[in-house]
């Protein structure tokens, strides 16, 4: 099973790469909106996924990994709107965002390095102050 979803990691990690989506200067001209057709993949990937995430969970489909398909809803709150702030200036600030850094940094920039340091160190600092406020994170 784990090696399972390794593999699929390792496959979306080399087609984020293959698409140029961790190249600094394409988030860069993204970002200044020089660049549409990142804007037209995100849009596509969710336009697809979505209506076949539905599909799924209402035939009650079993997934590979043996647990029922559920599509989790919450509803926005501050907590979310700060959070997507945050990681939207980050994004932003190095030019990526965490797949493309970590496919940054398997391919030894020093820069998605950079990122996924920061990425882990603020992981770490939301758990940690959500274990003082007894807050549950959502799964990702």
């Amino acid at each position: 099973m784990k090696s399972a979803a390794f593999l699929m990691g390792a496959a979306f990690g080399f087609l984020v790469a293959a698409a140029r989506l961790s190249d600094y200067q394409v988030i860069h001209d993204m970002l200044l909106l020089r660049e549409p057709d990142v804007f037209l993949l995100m849009g596509s990937a969710v336009g697809v996924a979505a209506p076949i995430l539905l599909i799924l969970e209402r035939r009650r489909i079993q997934t590979m990994f043996g647990g029922e398909l559920t599509v989790l809803r919450q509803p926005v709150t501050r907590r979310t709107v700060m959070g997507a702030a945050v990681f939207g200036s980050g994004w932003a600030v190095a030019g990526t965002c965490p797949v493309p850094a970590l496919a940054m940094t398997v391919s030894g920039s020093g820069l998605g390095l950079v990122v996924a340091v920061g990425l882990f160190g603020g992981i770490a600092l939301r758990d940690s102050i959500d274990r003082k406020k007894n807050i549950v994170a959502p799964a990702c």
